[in-house]
């Protein structure tokens, strides 16, 4: 259990330092309505995470032999494959994010948060005008559709399904690792639920900080465990 929650750790952190969904709940959480459509936009982003984990464990379940025998070649293929992607985006991340989210960092409108991230859809400019359903649908949107918090997910579901555990375990593994996934969007919405426009000071500091900040750390990260599942692949191919 121990050796599954390192395995995790990383992980989730690689979702918690996604500069994507920050930014999109920077968007919301400016915006006219930003209580309502900001617990929306965390409910959307708890809904992917659970949707993604159940349904990865399903298919590999599916491909998994009755016997739990030694793990098959298609484990070491989707390990290479997610740790390609992860190198890939953390090579850029590292010489794209950094001009974005410093542009970010000045913004104070969420025209201003869409015009410094423009790899975010252009109708995010009328966040303003969002129902908690739309902001409910852009939290489950923001997690789908991004690369990097898919693969997380998808490694995540993959080192706890072949940990083998009891169920109790097993779920604890995912609660935990849910948790920490959410967290980047929890505590800002949970500040924000309480505080209300007093929480404004503590957003524009978090968010002149993430600015500063996300790229090199998030480039890093992704690039670790690009080449932590590149080095279980190879070397479980090696052995087979």
């Amino acid at each position: 259990m121990t050796e599954l929650l390192l395995n995790l750790l990383p992980l989730a952190i690689g979702v918690i330092v996604s500069p994507l969904a920050i930014m999109a709940l920077v968007a919301v959480l400016v915006s006219r309505n930003a209580r309502r459509n900001g617990l929306a936009f965390l409910l959307g982003w708890i809904a992917a995470i659970c949707l993604v984990m159940v349904l990865c464990w399903w298919i590999f379940s599916s491909l998994t032999p009755p016997d739990r025998g030694p793990a098959s070649t298609w484990v070491s293929i989707v390990r290479l494959l997610i740790g390609l992607i992860l190198v890939v985006a953390a090579g850029y991340v590292w010489l794209r994010g950094r001009h974005h989210v410093r542009q970010m960092a000045a913004a104070v409108s969420p025209k201003d948060v869409v015009a410094a991230a423009p790899q975010l859809p252009g109708w995010l400019k009328s966040v303003d005008t969002f129902t908690p359903s739309r902001s409910f649908l852009l939290g489950v949107g923001i997690f789908i559709l991004n690369p990097v918090d898919l693969s997380c997910a998808v490694l995540a579901t993959l080192d706890i399904h072949q940990a083998d555990l009891s169920s109790g375990p097993t779920v604890l593994a995912a609660i935990l690792f849910g948790t920490i996934a959410a967290s980047p969007v929890l505590i800002p919405v949970l500040i924000v639920l309480v505080k209300g426009q007093q929480a404004d000071p503590f957003l524009k500091r978090a968010r002149t900080w993430i600015a500063g900040n996300t790229s090199i750390l998030n480039a890093l990260l992704l690039g670790l465990i690009g080449l932590m599942q590149l080095s279980k692949a190879v070397s479980a191919l090696l052995a087979s």
